[in-house]
């Protein structure tokens, strides 16, 4: 057995479920709301699901490791209108992947070299892959607390210099999980400068992309940021993008990596052994669904008008915002997040994720303590709901 598996936390969604298990029960003339999870449940675009029942003589082919060239051109296609860049190679810096979350992982896999010391810089809270993947690479993670003075930033400038020779990856995340705050180019100029510096990867995670309140401006890429500094080659930067939450199909596992040419070679040979080539089906489905961006606009436009709804109803009782993206509500609570989130699913049926399941104790502070996470996916009823009973809930609880 692998001896670094002994090294891996459990699951947030594992102590969740502990959590419920000790929640008590809600009244029976509740309906349960699921606030939780960022499980998109919006409708499936038609254009996907007419590309699945169209492209299903796909499955008599197997796939190629590389992806079909006509989806990796749609990619670069939609990369290039996106960000506002030159669409990148299709052929050399653009592979389709089973979502981002698969994505992540393996590329950890493909770029640590397992040294005494080997260390995967990531932003605290954060997205458990991350911390996962660096383990099992045999690397040691390094957490970088957000700071809620300056918007949930990542604290990037707190890194000491010791930390950043021994670095061999970092994973950013922008539009951020959980708070949802969006990267500057000064930030990237920031870490691309420290690349240069000690020659560490950095893997950008921008699955939230396309979840955007202000239709106005979008949240800068990784790609756009090193080709407005001058990176035209994106030098040690892959971006991972996924169609999970901008399209509404989780359930298809679906994304792409883009960036560094030398990077996307030796994933490909990774991934050549590695077993994860795209259905056919999916690949029809996913060229679809890049090429369309009307079901993408209405999309954001659900979001925004949840936000609107909800955000009224619990900014008097909590200390919550506005997000720059995503579909989050980084909300903080009158005292334990995990006393909150259980107390709040034994009175009223409405299940969040308590901060601290998603965050680390570094340097005496874990940055997701006494806040929770609010997933906006349900229908906008439910949400509306489930903001009510919360507010209800936190006025019973300040009294």
């Amino acid at each position: 057995m692998n001896p670094r598996l002994q090294a891996l936390q459990p699951y947030p969604f594992e102590k969740l479920r502990a959590l419920i298990a000790s929640a008590g029960q809600a009244p029976s003339t509740l309906k349960p709301i699921n606030l939780s999870i960022g499980e998109p449940k919006h409708e499936a675009p038609q254009c996907v699901k007419d590309a699945i029942t169209g492209g299903l003589d796909g499955l008599s082919v197997y796939p190629a490791s590389k992806g079909e060239p006509r989806l990796r051109q749609a990619i670069a296609n939609w990369i290039s209108r996106r960000y506002q860049i030159p669409a990148p190679d299709a052929e050399t810096q653009v592979l389709p992947a089973l979502g981002s979350r698969e994505a992540l992982f393996a590329f950890a896999q493909t770029i640590l070299n397992p040294i005494e010391g080997a260390t995967v810089v990531c932003p605290n809270p954060f997205y458990q892959i991350y911390e996962g993947a660096a383990l099992l690479a045999g690397a040691k993670p390094y957490y970088v607390n957000s700071d809620p003075k300056q918007n949930f930033r990542t604290t990037w400038d707190a890194v000491p210099e010791d930390v950043w020779a021994k670095t061999q990856l970092v994973f950013v995340c922008s539009p951020g999980n959980p708070a949802g705050n969006v990267m500057t180019l000064a930030d990237w100029k920031y870490l691309f400068d420290l690349s240069d510096r000690f020659g560490f990867a950095i893997a950008s995670d921008e699955c939230y992309s396309e979840i955007y309140l202000d239709e106005t401006t979008p949240p800068l890429g990784g790609m756009q940021a090193a080709y407005q500094l001058g990176r035209h080659d994106y030098k040690n930067l892959i971006s991972f993008s996924s169609l999970s939450k901008r399209s509404n199909v989780p359930g298809m596992r679906s994304g792409f990596v883009a960036g560094d040419a030398s990077f996307i070679a030796k994933f490909l040979l990774y991934r050549t052994y590695h077993g994860s080539a795209m259905s056919p089906v999916v690949s029809a489905a996913s060229i679809a669904a890049w090429q369309d961006e009307d079901h993408v606009i209405d999309n954001r436009k659900q979001y925004r008008d949840k936000f609107d709804a909800v955000l009224p109803i619990l900014e008097p009782v909590l200390d919550v915002r506005r997000p720059d993206a995503s579909f989050y509500l980084w909300a903080g609570t009158p005292g334990s997040d995990t006393e909150f989130a259980r107390d709040l699913l034994g009175a009223t049926a409405v299940t969040v994720l308590p901060g601290s399941f998603v965050g680390r104790d570094n340097h005496g502070i874990n940055p997701g303590q006494n806040r929770i996470r609010i997933a906006l996916v349900a229908p906008i009823a439910e949400c509306i709901e489930a903001a009510q009973r919360i507010a209800d809930f936190a006025r019973q609880r300040n009294r």
